[in-house]
């Protein structure tokens, strides 16, 4: 059986302040490898009570156009927030210039978009932090090692890891 092939990584987060380590462990991997990094952050849909909270004021055709807006303005927002953390990052850290990091804004349930995403851009590999509390993952990295086909890379958040 060959040794196993890593050409793209799905490297999810979600910008917080433990990101630059996770995001410095899919560096590492994507130059042992010579592989491409698609960088993933995930927004959350606003929930069945804030729609109903909205709904209340507003008519459904308003609802549903100022949650359209919202979204592609947070959406462009984020992938502003992405693009400048990889060069922040990158600006940082020795030979990247052959990296290719593309950014990516996602807008679902954290684990499941990150399974779809992983699915569409065929990835090899998902790198992902997570709240590590008594030894157990947090709730979405638990639901991503459940359900990924493919190996799931979870760095231990808040422990400095380089």
């Amino acid at each position: 059986m060959p040794l196993p092939t890593i050409k793209t990584i799905l490297y999810t987060t979600s910008l917080n302040e433990y990101s630059r380590p996770v995001f410095r462990h899919a560096v590492q991997m994507a130059r042992q490898n010579g592989a491409h990094i698609h960088m993933l952050h995930v927004v959350e849909p606003v929930g069945e009570m804030g729609h109903a909270l909205i709904s209340s004021y507003l008519p459904e055709d308003m609802v549903k156009r100022v949650h359209d807006e919202g979204i592609q303005h947070v959406l462009e927002k984020m992938r502003s927030r992405v693009a400048d953390f990889i060069d922040e990052e990158l600006a940082s850290l020795p030979d990247t210039e052959s990296l290719i990091i593309e950014p990516q804004v996602a807008e679902g349930p954290f684990a499941d978009t990150i399974l779809d995403q992983a699915e569409k851009l065929d990835a090899d590999v998902i790198i992902m932090g997570a709240e590590s509390g008594f030894g157990h993952h947090g709730h979405t990295a638990s639901q991503v090692i459940r359900h990924a086909p493919i190996p799931v890379y979870v760095v231990p958040t808040g422990k400095q890891f380089i």
